[in-house]
């Protein structure tokens, strides 16, 4: 995602969005006291253990700002940083630095949150086959950085949006008449290279998807006693996702099920900001 036409494309306006929202007029504060273009340096620095996510955004806040200023990471994405760590550095007109300061923050807390969070329940998972999926259980505009930081955190991306695949829910079931006929309108009306997911609730759903011919089950919901006779009848001609207030704390239960999928929606709605700083900011001869 952080390659020039990705950004352009996709990362820009979005950015600019978040500044306007910030800057409606002008930025007093910085006008107050900066009455003029003087150079100056920041650093930032890391405030808790964690890993790294966004920083192509922190960095590009900055760009569009002031197109001359120069952001420099001694890290990247990925990358695990602890307390007390200076993670990179910003240099250029201070009024920019002042003016960004806090959007481009907000990115780089709330990405690295997700991929700290994300990185704590995948490493539950090592030595299963299991693949921790994210959900559209996202901030309104932000999905694009915060997808970013379930991949970089060690997680998988579940459909991105509602173009990107077929899930049929509850409420589809409801519409079209049952899970079969669910199924089946689905496969008449979809492209043939998509798979169809459907949600189930109870064993006898799953067994009325496995018969309709869908390629995923999610098990949404559903007690482990449940699961286990869901993922029996299944026995191997579907693939298997649970899903259903799936968190760090609970999801042990989940991996000897022998199920492909873990989907949380708490990777991005209740993952913790990440504790980032913009400090000891100071002009420069």
């Amino acid at each position: 995602m952080n390659n020039n036409i990705t950004m352009t494309l996709n990362v820009d306006n979005l950015i600019l969005s978040a500044l306007r929202e910030d800057i409606s007029s002008e930025d007093v504060s910085t006008n107050a006291v900066m009455r003029g273009a003087q150079k100056g340096e920041a650093q930032l620095i890391c405030k808790q253990d964690g890993v790294l996510a966004g920083l192509f955004v922190f960095r590009r806040v900055f760009e569009l700002l002031d197109a001359d200023i120069e952001v420099k990471f001694l890290y990247e994405d990925g990358d695990t940083v602890k307390n007390g760590e200076i993670i990179g550095t910003v240099v250029g007109d201070i009024r920019a630095i002042l003016s960004g300061e806090r959007t481009a923050l907000n990115y780089l807390q709330r990405m690295s949150g997700i991929a700290t969070y994300t990185n704590s329940i995948a490493r539950l998972l090592e030595g299963s086959k299991v693949k921790l999926l994210d959900t559209r259980k996202t901030t309104p505009n932000n999905r694009i950085f915060e997808k970013y930081a379930v991949k970089t955190g060690g997680g998988y991306n579940h459909r991105y949006n509602l173009s990107d695949g077929v899930l049929l829910k509850d409420n589809h079931i409801g519409a079209a008449g049952g899970v079969k006929e669910a199924v089946e309108m689905a496969k008449e009306y979809a492209p043939f290279v998509r798979k169809i997911e459907i949600e189930c609730e109870t064993v006898e759903m799953v067994r009325d998807a496995v018969e309709a011919g869908a390629d995923i089950i999610m098990l949404d919901n559903m007690s482990v006693e449940e699961m286990q006779k869901a993922i029996a009848f299944v026995d191997g001609r579907a693939e298997i996702e649970c899903s259903g207030n799936v968190t760090k704390e609970n999801i042990e239960r989940y991996i000897s099920l022998g199920v492909d999928y873990i989907s949380s929606g708490a990777l991005t709605h209740s993952a913790p900001i990440m504790d980032i700083s913009l400090k000891n900011l100071h002009a420069l001869s």
